[in-house]
Order: structure tokens, then C-alpha cells, then sequence
């Protein structure tokens, strides 16, 4: 089990320390693995550590081989784990309701948009049709949902999905849109179309922001999180790649009549 401290949650006697519990790396069971929800609650609680509301520990488990006192502790459950003074909350319906209602400032993420909910609801099962084969019917649905929300982006203007600050929303989508990005160019070369401009400048916005940076798993890590669910064989060299992370955007954000190669 190893410790990773969220860097604006350091600690303060005046602040509640918040422990989240994520999967490690199934790669070196070291660095943070590639689960989305782990991702999505690192991200809100970041934000929030950011605002000093609380002070956030992070805690990477390796799910292959888990310390003794995480199996005494947890037995069979699988992170994300929150814990807050004491008391821990092990499944996810019951971790967002608790940052909502129960940890200092979290209500302010979680914002009432009935558009972006239902917008987002569903893109990731498309991905997870996606990758079990090259389809061009199943990357055609992928890219209308992507389309959809490039529009709702241009439509509002707004840096963010519901406004210029974060919500929980926000902390949703963008580990999604990483998985598809690197996941989906990965096993069939499908790649969000560089015309979906709107879309793109919301991701470097996100790109620049350390909640995302600092919760983002390697382009290794995703891609094994998948090879794994497909039964396929990690080749020994990629333990020792050194990780990489996507984060390069195939537009000009500053010049809306040219791409960059």
C-alpha cells in the first residue's frame, strides 16, 4: 500500500483529512491504476483540498497482491474507498453522496443539469462496444455522442461543462474522454475528429488543471486495464516502459481557422 498526498491537501488541524483509498497500477502496483470512479473521487476531492476545505490522503492499493491489513480491513471490496474519521464508505452510489452531503464544501460540485447528465450518461458503454472490435456502426455511435456533446460545449461557451468552474460533471466526463482517446486509438485507431473544436478546447482546459493531472493514470495503465478485461497478455517490456501521458491537442485553441499537425 503506498501513500500519495493530494499537493494542496496538506495537513491542517483546522481541516478534515479525507482519505481515498484507489486502485494501483496493474502494470507495477505503484502508480495510480486506471479505474474511472477511483479517477472521478480524486478529481472531486482535489478540488476541494484545493479550496482547503479538507486535507485529501491518497492511498494506492495493488488489487493483485493486497496488503494484509487492507484484506482485514475490506475483505473482498475493491476501491475507491473513502474515509472520513474513522468511518469508511465502500461502494459508489454511497462515496458521492457522502462528498456531496457530508464533506466540507463538496455540495458546491454537484450542480442540477438535467441537459449534461443525460448528455453524459451512456458514453462510456459506447467505448466498451467500441473496443471488443473494429466496428465502423459502433466508432459512428461513439462519434454522434462525442458530436453531441461538442455541441453542447459550442452551444454554451462556457469553459466547463455547466459554467467556467468545475463540478462533479466535469470530474465524470474527463477521465472518460482520456480512456477513449487512449484506449480507443489503441485497440481500433478510433480518435475524436480533430472538427470537434468545442470539445477539444474543453479538454486542454482540462489538460491544465492539476486535479486532472495529478489523478491521471498512464497511457500504459489504461491500456492494460483494458487488456486485461479482454483477456489478452501484458508483454514483459511494458513493465519497464517509462509512463507517458496524452495530453496534446490536435487544434489551435487560439486560431479557429487552423489545425495543428
Amino acid at each position: 500500500m503506498s501513500d500519495e498526498i493530494a499537493e494542496n491537501g496538506t495537513a491542517n488541524g483546522d481541516v478534515p483529512e479525507i482519505e481515498l483509498i484507489i486502485k494501483a497500477s496493474t502494470i507495477d502496483g505503484r502508480r495510480k491504476g486506471a479505474c474511472l470512479f477511483c479517477q472521478e473521487y480524486f478529481m472531486d476531492l482535489y478540488l476541494l483540498a484545493e479550496l482547503k476545505t479538507i486535507s485529501l490522503k491518497v492511498t494506492t492499493v495493488d488489487m493483485q497482491k493486497p496488503p494484509p491489513d487492507f484484506r482485514t480491513n475490506f475483505e473482498a471490496t475493491h476501491p475507491p474507498i473513502l474515509i472520513d474519521n474513522g468511518l469508511a464508505i465502500l461502494e459508489n452510489e454511497k462515496i458521492e453522496r457522502h462528498i456531496m452531503k457530508s464533506v466540507p464544501g463538496g455540495h458546491n460540485l454537484f450542480v442540477q443539469d438535467k441537459e449534461v447528465a443525460s448528455l453524459i450518461e451512456n458514453l462510456y458503454s459506447k467505448l466498451k462496444l467500441v473496443l471488443v472490435r473494429k466496428d465502423e456502426q459502433k466508432s459512428a455511435a461513439l462519434r454522434a455522442h462525442l458530436s453531441r456533446i461538442d455541441g453542447l460545449l459550442e452551444r454554451r461557451g462556457t469553459r466547463f461543462l455547466t459554467g467556467d468552474t468545475m463540478c462533479c460533471f466535469d470530474c465524470e466526463l474527463m477521465p472518460r474522454l482520456q480512456h477513449i482517446r487512449v484506449a480507443g486509438k489503441y485497440f481500433v485507431d478510433f480518435e475524436i475528429p480533430a472538427s470537434f473544436r468545442s470539445l477539444w478546447r474543453y479538454m486542454y482546459h482540462m489538460y491544465q488543471l492539476d486535479a486532472f493531472t495529478q489523478s491521471c493514470p498512464a497511457d500504459q495503465d489504461i491500456i492494460n486495464h483494458y487488456k486485461l478485461q479482454q483477456a489478452l497478455k501484458m508483454k514483459k517490456h511494458e513493465e519497464l516502459e517509462t509512463p507517458t501521458f496524452t495530453t496534446s491537442i490536435p487544434v489551435d485553441i487560439n486560431d479557429s481557422n487552423n489545425t495543428e499537425e
